[in-house]
């Protein structure tokens, strides 16, 4: 562990870093502004407009393709625009220098990969490097042991994170942005390797990070569980925003027939209310 210490003071130096400030409640966390990205020569995203904002769990819900995770990188300042821009605490995202930027959003990809037989417990803490030289790296016992219980990793903490199933590496991953404690967490794809149990799980802790006062932004394929948990979702389509709103207000049969490519029927649930979305399927 004082390895990965020393390697996060290097990388993190403290003279780099300003220091985020709490946000209040409804403040924006990130925007984009017109935004259009370009990869490989193809438009990915088109001209499109989005808001996260302190407190509140925004879901990135479309098909395959429809720019998702693009749209998440881009907030994450890991893609350049092509036109418009992206801001991140009130900054243009390239305004901030690498070790500011770790300290105002933490990611979480697709996949988590290590060439090296780290523990489950040290692959945890190395979401404490931006934090390393400040006050705040008093508490990276706390908030590590915090980040492995809310996930329920840690009972193999030792173990070592190549040797676990993939749903296990997904919680190790989400562990590690949970530690790093930034105030707009950007996840992309969180539950698709879970069970049912760990989805709810995961999704759960999402909403208990925006109770207490962060951004949290996440890709999703289940339109129920965004429907469950998300404050907002943006639907998008072909690279654009088709949608966005409270889910109960966008998620339509006719929305979603139309950019699924698959007739939809959307009812609330017989108890809570909540928008249930299956697929039309013959009597």
């Amino acid at each position: 562990m004082s390895g990965i210490r020393g390697v996060a003071g290097k990388l993190f130096p403290r003279r780099s870093r300003r220091l985020p400030g709490a946000a209040p409640a409804g403040a924006v966390c990130a925007q984009a502004v017109g935004l259009t990205v370009r990869l490989g020569g193809r438009t990915v995203l088109r001209e499109v407009d989005l808001t996260a904002r302190a407190g509140e769990v925004l879901a990135l819900v479309g098909p395959n393709g429809a720019g998702k995770s693009t749209l998440l990188a881009a907030l994450a300042a890991d893609l350049p625009a092509a036109a418009g821009a992206v801001r991140v605490d009130g900054r243009p995202a390239g305004d901030w220098s690498a070790a500011e930027l770790a300290l105002r959003r933490a990611v979480l990809p697709q996949s988590a990969a290590l060439s090296f037989p780290f523990a489950v417990a040290d692959v945890v803490r190395m979401g404490r490097a931006p934090w390393a030289g400040t006050p705040a790296a008093d508490g990276d016992d706390a908030a590590v042991a915090a980040a492995m219980a809310a996930t329920e990793v840690d009972g193999f903490a030792r173990r070592p994170f190549a040797a676990l199933s993939g749903g296990e590496r997904a919680r190790v991953a989400l562990a590690r942005v949970l530690a790093q404690r930034a105030p707009l967490l950007l996840l992309d794809e969180p539950t698709a390797a879970l069970d049912l149990r760990h989805q709810e799980l995961v999704l759960g802790i999402c909403r208990r990070r925006a109770a207490a006062g962060d951004a949290v932004v996440v890709v999703l394929h289940d339109l129920g569980l965004a429907a469950a948990y998300a404050d907002r979702a943006a639907v998008l389509h072909e690279g654009r925003l088709a949608a966005q709103g409270p889910p109960g207000e966008v998620f339509t049969a006719e929305l979603l027939s139309r950019v699924y490519r698959q007739p939809v029927e959307v009812f609330g649930h017989p108890r809570t209310g909540v928008r249930l979305v299956l697929p039309r399927r013959p009597a």
